[in-house]
């Protein structure tokens, strides 16, 4: 019981911050790139990022396939938010000076 609510918190976790780094990186690095505005650039990432995931289960005892799976649709919704805010104009956020 203890080992899946750590495997849950691990997930939830990578999700949380995968999703935010990816959207923040595909609007602030990748904003001149015409290919990360394409319907499938969130699919692919996401397709690699599970594919990534899914080659460390036998390695990592927490994670899992759904671990994977749930880091796999974090990064495709991160870019895919990332190049509607490109698309919508919104300027990132700046932190500090």
């Amino acid at each position: 019981m203890f080992t899946m609510l750590l495997s849950f918190a691990v997930a939830s976790v990578l999700a949380i911050v995968l999703h935010g780094s990816s959207r923040k990186f595909v609007r602030n690095r990748l904003r001149y790139v015409d290919a990360i505005q394409k319907g499938i650039a969130p699919w692919l990432a996401g397709g690699a990022a599970f594919f990534a995931g899914s080659l460390l289960v036998p390695f990592l005892p927490l994670v899992g396939l759904g671990t994977a799976l749930t880091v796999g649709l974090a990064v495709g919704t991160g870019v895919a938010a990332g190049a509607r805010d490109i698309r919508q104009g919104t300027s990132p956020v700046v932190y500090g000076p």
